[in-house]
């Protein structure tokens, strides 16, 4: 267990978290333990580039991130208030630089995080104890190095990495009830059976020697047998598609104990920070709607507002350049909690076609607040977009979708229809933007190379990161690999075999 030196807060700063807890659970707000910590910005931008621990495994990237970090800070370009980590107890970091307004509002946002980390079903898998964990994994990645060199566990780190996001999401939400049969396991099956099955005419004991001799008894076992495998050679392993590529790899490449290890470690916490980027509107718009509703109630000061109203305008700030998660995800919660209190939902309401009874449909319902608490607890952003967003939300706030045009190289509004404003978001949303990638079939043209399926949606792979994929694939498959994709609007397959790089229409295979 890793044991931590926590340094007290200051007196006032004290004072002002106690009182900023006892708002938010008056509102009904249920969190872990906070342990609160007030760092300078060269610290909090270590402890951020660490993903929140920084008794993380060494790396490059680590450093790279924190570089970053740092130079966006010096020019102006970024600053980061606070940062909250999802463990039990939660452990958040403030920045000292914050006056006394900043720092009353980062902790009302600290304690809506909490409150999301331990009651949305999205996190209910993760780890709470991921501090011990992260050390945990340290110490395992430090030995090897020990054991193998800095640079080559440093190589395999690097190519864990590149492939971080091909897990299955969902998978811990799932109880799966039987264990996937390996192609060996099926080989030995099928030839079990083959024996068992075997030709012997029913006889006499003393005739039975001669109706079942047992050279031929032998010899037709044998060829069931054989002809058994060959079968089995011809089945589809695995029998159904696998979307946890890691853990595919992690059962069946031909790794070593250390690398298979590394895998490992690389596997649990990408499965570890997936729920963040899974609810990363619904979090930061649940943190954000309670740190104005504490702030704006209880928490302001005369001297403090114009400090308050410049910085929450600016967490805010959107612009046609780019989504705002905090902006989307408050103004959602917000239109919510309007149409629950007002009883704007249900089928009374979605059949009424007069606009001005909608616009002014008002049943006093007062539902909202629960409402809210509901939807915190059961959705992701994407379940949160396809349930509650709505046309009226949609021209209210001035959305739309854009695509990008070839003939004058830029991107420009493509539809302002609330179908294709929701269909490009979700979109968006779907894997975090990311590829779905599946394994298919491990024993391509019965040589044991590896075969993938990307799930197209309309969005092509970007070339040169499926060939870096594939040839860091193919380091620990150690066989061809090849995944299935559509290239210019066609069905290509793309392939790797250790030496160079193929493209083949799918039709020709």
């Amino acid at each position: 267990m890793v044991v931590t030196t926590h340094r007290p807060l200051p007196k006032e700063l004290s004072d002002i978290q106690q009182e900023m807890e006892q708002h938010a659970l008056d509102y009904g707000l249920d969190f872990f333990k906070t342990i609160f910590e007030v760092l300078d910005y060269e610290e909090l931008s270590m402890f951020a580039a660490y993903g929140g621990f920084p008794i993380r495994y060494p790396h490059w990237r680590f450093g790279a991130q924190y570089d970053e970090l740092m130079k966006g800070y010096s020019y102006g370009l970024q600053k980061i208030y606070e940062m909250v980590i999802n463990t039990d107890p939660c452990y958040a970091y403030l920045l000292s630089a914050n006056d006394i307004t900043d720092q009353k509002l980062v902790i009302a946002h600290v304690y809506g995080h909490c409150d999301f980390f331990k009651n949305n079903a999205w996190f209910s898998q993760t780890n709470r104890k991921m501090l011990d964990q992260m050390a945990n994994h340290a110490t395992r990645v430090n030995r090897h190095i020990d054991n193998h060199g800095y640079e080559t566990v440093e190589t395999f780190i690097d190519t864990c990495l590149s492939l971080e996001s091909l897990i299955d999401p969902y998978a811990p939400h799932i109880r799966r009830t039987h264990k996937a049969e390996s192609k060996a396991d099926t080989k030995r099956r099928i030839a079990e059976d083959a024996e068992s099955t075997g030709g012997r005419f029913p006889a006499k004991n003393y005739m039975d020697r001669y109706i079942n001799p047992e050279d031929a008894l032998e010899e037709e076992a044998n060829q069931k047998r054989q002809k058994a495998i060959e079968l089995s050679d011809q089945l589809k392993f695995p029998k159904e598609r696998v979307r946890d590529v890691l853990f595919f790899l992690l059962q069946y490449a031909p790794l070593e104990d250390w690398q298979r290890d590394i895998l490992t470690i690389i596997r649990d916490e990408a499965y570890y920070f997936a729920p963040q980027g899974q609810t990363k509107i619904m979090n930061e718009g649940w943190a954000s709607f309670w740190h104005s509703t504490i702030m704006t109630r209880h928490g302001l000061t005369d001297e403090g507002l114009i400090n308050y109203a410049d910085h929450h305008s600016g967490t805010m700030a959107t612009s046609p350049n780019r989504l705002n998660p905090y902006k989307l995800g408050i103004e959602l919660l917000k239109d919510i909690e309007e149409r629950w209190n007002k009883g704007q939902f249900g089928p009374e309401y979605d059949n009424c076609t007069d606009m001005y009874e909608r616009e002014h449909w008002d049943k006093d319902l007062g539902l909202g607040r629960e409402k809210i608490f509901e939807v915190r607890r059961i959705h992701n952003d994407i379940t949160f977009i396809d349930t509650f967003l709505t046309p009226e939300f949609c021209f209210k706030h001035r959305m739309f979708s854009f695509a990008y045009n070839d003939s004058n190289k830029t991107y420009e509004i493509q539809s302002r229809e609330f179908q294709q404003i929701k269909q490009q978001l979700l979109n968006s949303l779907s894997n975090h933007g990311r590829p779905v990638i599946y394994v298919q079939d491990a024993n391509y043209k019965n040589r044991g190379e590896l075969y993938l399926e990307h799930e197209y949606m309309g969005i092509e792979l970007k070339l040169d990161y499926a060939q870096d994929t594939l040839a860091n694939l193919h380091s620990i498959w150690k066989r061809p690999v090849n995944i299935g994709t559509v290239v210019d609007d066609r069905p290509t397959i793309l392939s790797y075999d250790g030496k160079k790089h193929s493209t083949n229409s799918k039709e020709k295979q």
